[in-house]
């Protein structure tokens, strides 16, 4: 249960209304270039602001804000070979402060959860929570991508899974949904080198995941041929020791992003850890369209479930090689999206020596209907498309609908108690779930926890004790 923030009108909104009026009024002025620089964050600052007042449920306004304020901070730049340092400094401030005033907005319209810490409410974390929003605005296209002409396919599946899968029994008992999978042996290694500093091994091998015979979606799935191939990065430390499986988040896959994200450079220097990096079902060199990540979150619900289940596939099958190279303990740390599979892969694993979930997607029904559009939520409900049906379906790959296999005092949890991606309830449900692990919450969003000293204390705290295990 939740209950709604104390609401009030949005002063603040004023802000991002009155930004888009002047960058519109000064784009209006002659000369094509003043257009081209001033009309899209112009129209973007005046639609969003306008719309938290006229839609005010509709969660996507903020998210035009802080796009449009972005684009006219940049586009403020070019407006000294124009009009000098003065009207340049006056719009990009007043672009820099509407994305505070958006995530202002955005966060006093979210509800407020019982066993979820409230966070102050200060310009710090309006900021933290404009990148939330302007992470959600990028994602925008790919959301709508299934969802729409196809709504009545993914009704039919959903239909043929629901009595496909009742008749397995894996309604009943998802853990029977997941198969054992063959040890790897041979995977093919290459060597690897970043320009900014880091080598690495590309170990790649055939995934040989498969969905099963009468599956609604299984020749949709075969039919990705890209993603047949499994990849991971392997950063060696210099001994056998333990290894940590990292495993980014929806949008990733890449070295440069990942060894980034997880800080790949200080957990090995920090704690002398053996780091392998499993790039995630369609993402990075497995996606089967031009971004990292389409049709694994886009509506597409057998999707879904096949790229969850292949997740966790693969990595246990990268588990198998991690303990031919003598590894003195196996640990995983998933962020977002990977966060989720890390608590799947709890679920089913016995030898983990800790997991460790970052802001994780553990509900990808609640996840994915957050972020639909109204008109598409009215086309899934004219198409008898029911959420309870979605849900129960992906219960076979939902950690919340499985029993981790891994001890309590082995799990470990941290989450932002204002994240827009990933809003907090769903943490505190796992946790609750998981007989309420470790959990740090930290005041920020989705975006900022990598400069969160809670998140930074849990994971040293957790990769010390597997340190110890050697």
């Amino acid at each position: 249960m939740s209950h709604e923030r104390a609401s009030a009108f949005p002063i603040e909104n004023l802000i991002p209304l009155l930004a888009g009026l002047t960058w519109i009024v000064w784009s209006s002025e002659s000369g094509a270039l003043r257009l081209l620089l001033g009309i899209l964050p112009g129209s973007l600052l005046l639609g969003g602001a306008v719309s938290v007042y006229l839609l005010p449920g509709d969660l996507r306004a903020p998210q035009l804000i802080s796009s449009g304020a972005l684009l006219g901070f940049f586009c403020a730049f070019p407006l000294i070979l124009i009009d000098g340092i003065g009207d340049a400094l006056a719009l990009s401030t007043l672009a820099a402060a509407s994305f505070v005033a958006a995530g202002w907005t955005a966060h006093r319209r979210e509800p407020l959860f019982p066993g979820v810490p409230e966070p102050p409410l200060d310009l710090t974390l309006a900021t933290k929570v404009g990148l939330d929003q302007l992470a959600l605005a990028s994602m925008f296209v790919r959301r709508q991508d299934a969802l729409g002409v196809r709504v009545p396919q993914h009704a039919a599946e959903i239909e043929a899974a629901m009595s496909f899968f009742s008749e397995q029994g894996w309604l009943d008992k998802p853990e029977q949904y997941h198969r054992e999978p063959d040890a790897l042996e041979s995977p093919r290694l290459i060597s690897r080198d970043l320009r900014w500093g880091y080598s690495f091994e590309e170990l790649s091998f055939d995934s040989g995941y498969e969905v099963q015979e009468g599956e609604p979606g299984r020749d949709r799935w075969g039919s990705y041929r890209e993603n047949r191939t499994a990849y991971a990065r392997v950063l060696r430390s210099d001994r056998p020791g333990p290894w940590l499986i990292c495993v980014h988040g929806y949008g990733m896959g890449t070295p440069r992003i990942d060894l980034g994200a997880f800080e790949a450079a200080r957990l090995q220097r920090d704690h002398g850890l053996n780091l392998i990096f499993p790039v995630l079902p369609l993402h990075g060199p497995r996606k089967m369209a031009l971004r990292s990540g389409d049709g694994y979150l886009n509506g597409d619900f057998m999707n879904t479930i096949h790229a969850h289940a292949q997740a966790a596939w693969d990595i246990r099958r990268l588990m198998s090689w991690i303990r031919s190279q003598g590894a003195t303990a196996i640990g995983a740390y998933g962020l977002s999206l990977g966060g989720g599979v890390t608590a799947l892969l709890a679920s089913l694993e016995r030898d983990l020596s800790c997991a460790i979930l970052g802001i994780p997607a553990v509900d990808l029904a609640r996840a994915v209907r957050r972020q639909v559009s109204p008109a598409a939520l009215r086309e899934m409900v004219n198409a008898g498309l029911e959420w309870a049906d979605i849900s129960a379906v992906l219960g076979v790959v939902s950690p919340a609908a499985l029993q981790p296999r891994i001890p309590t005092e082995r799990c470990s949890m941290f989450a932002g108690t204002a994240d827009h991606l990933i809003p907090p309830d769903q943490v505190r449900d796992l946790w609750l779930h998981w007989e309420q692990p470790r959990i740090a919450w930290y005041a920020g969003s989705h975006i900022s926890f990598n400069r969160e000293p809670e998140v930074r204390s849990l994971i040293d705290d957790v990769l010390r004790g597997i340190s110890r295990e050697e």
